[in-house]
């Protein structure tokens, strides 16, 4: 999936998005938010732009509370990239003792009939 970044002024972005300029400055100071290359500047995805002045307005969370719903988000992301991973190791694990040989029950094994 592509990413677009976008450098956008405060202005700007606090009249598209409907955030004060304050909001902004203060996701830029908790690192919600990257400074552009030029001072008065934001660069970042359109989408997470959106994101926070969603969190903003519809929750009516303060910036500390964004940050932390951010932070959860990503961890979510993060575990679900790993499940993905998980399972496709024991779908391979699978595969492969199917190939060598009978499987035995998790009953049997303990040796419970």
């Amino acid at each position: 999936m592509e990413t677009h970044i976008i450098t956008i002024t405060y202005h700007d972005c606090a009249s598209q998005y409907e955030l004060s300029e304050t909001d902004l400055q203060g996701f830029v100071e908790l690192g919600l938010l990257g400074t552009g290359p030029t001072p008065g500047t934001i660069r970042d995805e359109p989408d997470h732009l959106a994101r926070l002045a969603r969190l903003h307005h519809e929750l009516g969370l303060s910036r500390e509370g964004i940050d932390v719903v951010l932070a959860m988000r990503q961890r979510l992301l993060s575990l679900q990239a790993e499940l993905v991973y998980q399972r496709a190791r024991a779908r391979q694990l699978e595969s492969l003792l199917q190939n060598t040989g009978p499987l035995l029950d998790a009953d049997e094994l303990a040796g419970i009939s």
